[in-house]
């Protein structure tokens, strides 16, 4: 399998299956980062955890209710804020070395299909 690299509206996702340490990659247009694998396929698992407890907060709120959800795992921990159907990201990761991304709304639904599709978990 070859490198591959996802992207779209301001985000960024890969996977290089050959690289020695750093498999993963994510960012935007302005920045990124690579990630060991443990790291990337707990960035893609927590996030379709909080994407999942987000489309079931929709039923729960009213429209203009905003809502804040996290998850971690021992590398890193994510946030998403905004409405059940519109909302940022944040990223940081927890150990070893330290770095923090964000992503906008407009961007997420991109960054979340690709996360589902990059490689099998």
């Amino acid at each position: 399998m070859e490198r591959l690299v996802k992207s779209g509206s301001n985000w960024r996702i890969g996977w290089n299956p050959t690289a020695s340490e750093f498999k993963g990659l994510l960012g935007t247009d302005d920045w990124a980062i690579e990630l060991t694998e443990a790291e990337l396929n707990d960035f893609c698992r927590l996030l379709i955890q909080l994407a999942d407890t987000m489309k079931q907060l929709a039923t729960e709120l009213m429209d203009e209710e905003k809502i804040a959800c996290e998850a971690e795992s021992d590398l890193l921990w994510l946030e998403v804020e905004g409405y059940p159907q519109a909302y940022s990201l944040r990223l940081i990761l927890t150990k070893g070395r330290c770095a923090e991304g964000k992503w906008h709304p407009s961007s997420v639904p991109g960054l979340l299909q690709a996360a589902q599709t990059l490689k099998v978990f």
